[in-house]
């Protein structure tokens, strides 16, 4: 694992987070709320692959979502667990089922915990890679 790849990882995690931001901040219907909350599927995606990413490099390794959050933790790649394994769960409950009143609870839980959460996981890996 190089460094180059480690920064792509981070930068593509980044243009989806950006983009996922923007949709939260600009949804107004139920339309829109629902391709923030696949928005955030995605995004999460690219979080823990990146995290799988940044660990390889640093000779760690973490095969799944949850292992690779719990090593962030003990690496200090992240400060806590507790938010990125909510959104764990929650990614899991948006990729398996559709219903309406989970979205929208999802939906608030990622513009008022995802997006600071992923916001400081952006602050905090910009300082260790550079």
């Amino acid at each position: 694992m190089k460094k180059n790849e480690v920064l792509l990882a981070i930068e593509n995690f980044k243009k989806a987070f950006l983009s996922l931001k923007k949709g939260a901040k600009t949804a107004k219907n139920d339309l829109e709320r629902d391709g923030v909350v696949q928005r955030f599927e995605f995004s999460f995606e690219l979080f823990w692959k990146t995290l799988k990413i940044i660990l390889e490099f640093h000779g760690k390794n973490a095969d799944s979502p949850r292992m690779a959050i719990k090593e962030a933790v003990r690496s200090n790649f992240l400060v806590d667990d507790e938010v990125y394994l909510d959104m764990l769960e929650d990614r899991n409950r948006t990729s398996h089922i559709y219903d309406e009143s989970v979205s929208k609870e999802i939906f608030d839980r990622i513009k008022k915990f995802y997006i600071p959460a992923f916001e400081a996981f952006l602050k905090n890996i910009g300082k260790i890679s550079n």
